[in-house]
């Protein structure tokens, strides 16, 4: 329109990270959220333990365990039928343990929005068949 400086909607909708693909994508349902639609926090943190171990256990080359959650922030709602994308990268690789950065997105229902819901780090350690630790290997 003449005299606006608006830009199109795509232009302003904040984007999920480029050049990285989810670890992880899913769409919250009505049994994860509370009585006012807000999803539970155990929820995200659940999917959060199941994103950043997808990378450490590829690491790993076989079963790990979470061992810490060094860090959990919970910067938006999730809410239901939100698109909710998981992104994990290795941050630390130490003899038996993988530390792990997950970011968390949310694309809301109507689509014209994403927002950064949560970030955290989290701690696993490689263990073998009898789930004691094993060392990472460095290869």
């Amino acid at each position: 329109m003449p005299g606006t400086d608006r830009k199109p909607l795509l232009e302003e909708m904040p984007l999920l990270p480029t050049g990285r693909e989810p670890t992880l994508r899913v769409v919250p349902m009505p049994s994860d959220a509370n009585y006012t639609g807000d999803i539970f926090g155990g929820w995200i943190m659940s999917q959060v333990d199941i994103a950043g171990s997808i990378p450490a256990i590829e690491l790993a080359n076989g079963r790990v365990a979470t061992v810490a959650v060094n860090s959990f922030v919970f910067k938006q709602p999730v809410m239901i039928g939100d698109v909710v994308s998981f992104y994990a990268k290795v941050v630390r690789v130490g003899r038996t343990s993988i530390t792990v950065d997950v970011e968390v997105y949310a694309r809301r229902r109507a689509m014209h929005e994403v927002v950064k819901v949560t970030e955290a780090t989290l701690t696993y350690v490689a263990v073998d068949d009898e789930r004691r630790p094993r060392p990472v290997s460095q290869e």
